[in-house]
């Protein structure tokens, strides 16, 4: 080999030596020195990871029946950097999933810009959408399972319940105030991808958490009965609003809490929708509750005074003038018992029974009573209503809250007052959630008082002047109150000419299992009054109520439930002492005026008299007891659906015309 070969052999080897050390170093530079870093580069491209949604608790009824449940549904995305044609790409997802074409297309290009490698398309979408999609075969087009909140009796106990956003987080009801318990915890999946981004294998890194169950106190039975009563009565007398509320005495347990007007929580909230009817009425928006605060009235006095039922009040002949205001009472008594004070619901007796009680001591059973402090259910958005400090009562503030006004209050706390009397003198704090803590009852009232103050409010149903009348339950005693009071027109803070009709009352009397009450917003006229308005409907549910909780008959059953037609004008608790109390309510929470006129009666025309049967009431009867019944009494009766009866026509107490029949409608 000549010398020139010798160098051309040298400078090879010195290349390939060269060459070597480059390898080497970049060798070294890969997979020494940058070895994490591409490493992490390499995972991100090969894969990813997916959340595991942990399926949301179910919410259930008293008896186990489901509320609330969430049931898996498909979601669909895409990875904008694989559609080669974003016009073509819109123009079939928008089709089937009936969205905006050119709004699709301009944020697949904007996501493609963005170098983005995935993009919701359409999320929880419906099974038939689903299914034209996946027909289609497209391989630049993910599914994604997620689950989507469900409400299998629609409206339902909706504002206890509440709702969910499109994230499944409660906005709402139980559904808010219990969202830790019901939401559980996301696992994690790590998925394994091809090039194309398609998984072919998959690891579970964190498990998920099933959110927990939640169950009610609300009975769905009691609570059907309560919605479709409330809303006939709302609709009957023209108002705006209503709320209901439903509670066993001794334990606390809220057994149906209904408002109107309603919704169905299924349906998404519409931007810039009107949500009143969403709002809880029953415990956030406080109204003067009128003659129903008489009763805490009369406690105080047989508590702190030496009135009994028996003593003579003086009542001035329907007059008296209090602080230089003269308050007329629409029957010209010039005394009564006390025990008729509150029968008739004369005003003037019960300012002279709260001017006996006094300032200090009214005040002090106006707090025993639980008023001024919100109730603590687990309900969003509670309202501790309106109650002065002592200190800032005005000379007349004595006259108006014993009458129920000035003192602002929501209707469950109405029923836990109501219960203070029911079972015996306990304050028992109202519950919804079946398993939570509920401290131990304490003692408010002596035995002696709420036994007296029961048989009082007993005759304020069957005593012949007594307002409440049509709170009659046939087969049952029952005890209660009623209550007109005027409403406040919160822009110009002064007193109108509509009304908050309302009824609180229990049933039976010496052993009381449920207490209901009933408000409506927005009566007018004589026929709007808390005797005509809502008494029927505390009766009505009261009594299906009974029914269902298997409660014996304490007294026979004496017909259909009374309805003279006759107002005791008395019943209406005339605002004006003081100025009314101010609360920072929205305009859209404050009941709307009704459409009749000032003084306008709403009661139905009589029939002309027809001769038949009077119809008995089955609501929530199961069809062998309807059957049973109905063939005691020769009643023919038409059978629709399965399970409870649900609804009638004729209504009950009505009269059947020869040839026809009782159509009855039966429910799960």
């Amino acid at each position: 080999m000549d010398e020139q070969a010798t160098k051309r052999v040298r400078y090879l080897a010195r290349f390939i030596l060269l060459w070597a050390a480059a390898v080497v170093f970049r060798l070294v530079q890969l997979q020494i020195v940058r070895h994490e870093d591409f490493r992490e580069q390499a995972v991100q491209q090969q894969e990813k990871v997916v959340e595991i949604r942990a399926p949301r608790g179910e919410i259930l009824d008293r008896l186990g029946q489901r509320l609330a449940m969430s049931v898996p549904v498909d979601s669909v995305c895409v990875n904008p950097l694989q559609i080669s044609d974003a016009a073509v790409a819109s123009d079939i997802l928008a089709n089937i999933l009936h969205l905006d074409a050119s709004e699709l297309r301009d944020r697949i290009l904007m996501a493609a810009a963005d170098h983005r490698g995935f993009m919701w398309v359409k999320r929880k979408i419906s099974p038939e959408e689903s299914e034209s999609l996946r027909s289609l075969n497209l391989d630049w087009v993910e599914f994604r399972t997620e689950s989507k909140r469900f409400y299998p009796n629609k409206s339902l106990a909706a504002h206890v319940i509440g709702g969910v956003d499109s994230e499944e987080n409660g906005n709402a009801g139980i559904e808010q105030s219990l969202n830790d318990t019901l939401e559980g915890h996301a696992g994690e999946l790590r998925v394994e991808t091809d090039v194309k981004q398609r998984g072919y294998d998959s690891a579970i890194e964190n498990a998920a958490q099933p959110g927990q169950n939640v169950k009610l106190t609300i009975d769905s039975r009691i609570q059907y009965i309560a919605e479709i009563e409330l809303e006939k009565a709302v609709k009957e007398h023209h108002c705006h609003t209503g709320s209901l509320v439903a509670m066993n005495p001794k334990t606390g347990e809220i057994l149906a809490m209904a408002n109107y007007p309603t919704f169905d929580p299924n349906e998404p909230v519409d931007t810039g929708a009107d949500l009143s009817p969403r709002t809880n009425l029953a415990v956030s928006t406080p109204f003067e509750p009128g003659s129903c605060f008489k009763v805490i009235t009369l406690t105080a006095a047989l508590e702190t005074t030496r009135l009994r039922p028996e003593t003579i009040i003086p009542c001035g002949n329907g007059s008296i003038t209090i602080f230089g205001r003269t308050i007329h009472d629409h029957g010209r008594y010039p005394a009564l018992p006390m025990e008729d004070v509150l029968a008739r619901s004369s005003n003037i007796g019960a300012i002279n029974v709260g001017m006996k009680v006094g300032n200090s001591n009214m005040y002090e059973y106006i707090r025993r009573f639980g008023f001024g402090k919100s109730t603590g259910v687990m309900l969003p958005g509670e309202s501790a209503g309106v109650l002065h400090k002592l200190k800032n009562w005005q000379p007349g503030s004595i006259g108006s809250i014993a009458m129920g006004h000035e003192i602002m209050v929501t209707s469950i706390q109405l029923a836990q007052a109501c219960s203070i009397v029911a079972n015996g003198g306990f304050y028992v704090k109202p519950r919804i959630v079946a398993d939570s803590q509920q401290p131990a009852p304490v003692r408010v009232l002596k035995p002696e008082t709420a036994i007296t103050m029961r048989q009082m409010m007993e005759g304020v149903v069957i005593k012949p002047w007594g307002t409440g009348k049509r709170a009659r339950i046939p087969g049952y005693t029952s005890g209660g109150k009623t209550g007109t009071a005027q409403i406040v027109d919160l822009k110009t803070h002064t007193y109108t000419h509509f009304y908050n009709a309302s009824f609180m009352g229990f049933a039976p009397v010496n052993n009381p299992a449920i207490v209901v009450v009933t408000t409506v917003h927005g009566a007018t006229g004589e026929a709007g009054y808390g005797g005509t308005a809502s008494a029927p409907v505390f009766r009505e549910v009261a009594a299906a109520a009974l029914r269902m909780m298997d409660v014996p008959k304490d007294r026979l059953d004496d017909g259909p439930p009374v309805d003279d037609r006759t107002v005791d004008a008395n019943d209406l608790a005339i605002a004006g002492l003081t100025a009314p109390p101010t609360i920072d309510v929205p305009d859209e929470q404050a009941p709307a005026p009704a459409a009749a006129a000032e003084g306008q009666s709403l009661a139905p025309e009589l029939p002309n008299e027809v001769v038949g049967p009077t119809v008995p009431n089955f609501r929530g009867m199961t069809m062998r007891a309807v059957v049973e019944q109905s063939a005691a009494l020769g009643i023919p009766v038409e059978f629709k659906g399965k399970g409870l009866a649900r609804a009638q026509r004729p209504a009950p107490g009505g009269i059947l015309p020869p040839g026809e029949r009782v159509r009855v409608q039966f429910a799960r």
